[in-house]
């Protein structure tokens, strides 16, 4: 009202209003400043996203060790067994190749790079049509594989053999010859010393002519295998 004196405390709120809204309002000409971007990936409330590889790539060379358990599929067995009848009788030739199950030894090594070499010893429990009583057939070979690099916990590979076979009762010889061996598979990282894996791969196996316990000539034949692997094996670090 005219003629009345402002009181002290209105003269302060009033400067105070004056001092905040002056504040809140950057000059002109100048660059507002703004808050720094959050990056992808990260979490304001704690460490970044697990979006990146889960194990870098080896760098190191391993000597490898383990087995596997093996189920050989034959898919056809050559000359070795021809369906020929039994001389002088209708019967026909019992055949003295077929499938079964076995063990793979194994011991290599894993370069840094993607590659691995090593040795294995197969022996398989096989389906003689009854002419053996504990037909078995061992394999010695040298084994290649090619790992395709994903630096994760699971990795595919190629794998290719070459070795010698022996064939016969109670783990004797009573044929031989040689086997190569192609295929791919998957293994897993369990631990970091630990690996499991799969294979599936293709085996043809020739085998030198013999005369079986029944007296029957079986010829130089060439079967065909197809095997199925389980494997789980070791590794103990040599290098960096």
């Amino acid at each position: 009202m005219p003629g009345l004196k402002p009181s002290m405390g209105a003269v302060v709120a009033a400067a105070m209003t004056a001092s905040g809204s002056a504040s809140a309002t950057p000059p002109a000409g100048a660059t507002p400043v703004q808050a720094p971007p959050v990056m992808a990936g990260l979490d304001r409330d704690g460490p970044p996203a697990p979006d990146g590889p889960i194990h870098p790539p080896i760098r190191a060379s391993y000597f490898a060790y383990g087995a596997a358990l093996t189920g050989d599929a034959l898919a056809a067995p050559g000359p070795t067994c021809d369906g020929s009848s039994v001389a002088g009788s209708d019967r026909l030739q019992p055949c003295i190749l077929g499938s079964g199950g076995g063990v793979v030894l194994r011991a290599g090594y894993r370069a840094p790079g993607p590659w691995y070499v090593g040795g294995a010893y197969q022996f398989t429990r096989t389906d003689s049509g009854n002419l053996y009583t504990l037909p078995i057939m061992q394999q010695l070979r040298v084994e290649f594989r090619y790992l395709l690099e994903m630096a994760y916990r699971t990795r595919p590979f190629f794998i290719a053999g070459l070795g010698g076979t022996i064939y016969g009762n109670e783990w004797g010889a009573e044929t031989g010859g040689g086997h190569a061996l192609i295929g791919a598979g998957v293994e897993f990282e369990a631990a970091r010393k630990v690996l499991v894996g799969a294979t599936a791969s293709y085996q043809p196996v020739l085998l030198a002519g013999f005369v079986d316990t029944a007296g029957i000539d079986r010829p130089v034949g060439l079967a065909h295998y197809l095997r199925f692997a389980v494997h789980f094996e070791v590794r103990s670090q040599l290098s960096r």
